[in-house]
């Protein structure tokens, strides 16, 4: 395993974009969330965001998408090139490199996840206080020492970890780059559309099994209650979608020939 791991950590940085993807993991998301927040006001005359570290988060919506084309080169791109039957031919055992593809591939994107949360999180601190969002206001600052801003920022680091080996599970099905990054781009937004034009009771039960619909409800820090899934359950949900996507790619990569 240990040969496996160190092979694809190999492959994987000396592809030349991956650094360049996991560097626009962290500015994508950080950007965005900056962004968002500079654009926002909470004053007398404006409506004030009910969820201030949820907002301070919302680049997770974009970085995900480069977090799943990180994961899906890492598969596609053997096949492309035919170097995955000099990888199967050098370790016979399918389901060892998918495993550690799976561990280098989590790694770094936890590693690039980490850094685009701190920098949203101190974005939102040092820009929300400016648009009125004040402790005067009812909104402290946002700081890593309080137990729920942790949860959203440590739980969103994991959802990225998570969209990775789902995105590496699909490629590892079907093989090629744009048919997986449209299946995993097409799987994370549908279900957000879909809950925007179904009826009340519909919306509610597709928010709770939509991969990021779920997910992401790990970054909510207020109105717990009336979520239609808990934090923790949420990312549970994106958890079983990840696994059955890396159980069907394991399955499918140890029946077919390369």
């Amino acid at each position: 395993m240990l040969l496996a791991l160190h092979a694809e950590w190999t492959k994987l940085r000396t592809l030349p974009g991956t650094g360049w993807l996991l560097l626009g993991v962290v500015a994508a998301t950080v950007i965005i969330s900056a962004a968002v927040s500079a654009s926002v006001s909470c004053s007398s005359t404006a409506a004030c965001h009910v969820d201030v570290t949820k907002l301070s988060l919302t680049g997770t919506y974009l970085g995900q998408a480069v977090v799943a084309i990180v994961a899906v080169l890492a598969v596609s791109g053997e096949y492309a090139t035919g170097m995955i039957r000099t990888t199967l031919a050098a370790m016979p055992r399918r389901t060892t490199v998918l495993a550690a593809k799976a561990a280098v591939v989590t790694a770094v994107t936890l590693a690039a996840g980490t850094a685009a949360v701190l920098g949203s999180v101190l974005a939102g601190r040092l820009i929300l206080p400016g648009h009125g969002y004040t402790p005067a206001n009812g909104y402290p600052a946002l700081s890593l020492a309080n137990g729920t801003v942790l949860r959203a920022a440590a739980g969103t680091v994991l959802y990225l970890g998570l969209i990775a080996l789902l995105s590496l599970g699909i490629a590892a099905a079907v093989r090629d780059a744009a048919v997986a990054i449209g299946l995993v781009l097409g799987l994370l937004y549908l279900f957000p559309i879909l809950t925007q034009v179904a009826g009340p009771g519909v919306a509610r039960h597709l928010q709770q099994i939509g991969p990021m619909t779920a997910g992401l409800e790990i970054q909510a820090s207020t109105g717990l209650r009336s979520l239609p899934i808990g934090p923790w359950a949420g990312l549970g949900v994106l958890a079983a979608w990840a696994a059955a996507a890396l159980l069907a790619g394991g399955l499918l990569l140890r029946r077919r020939d390369a």
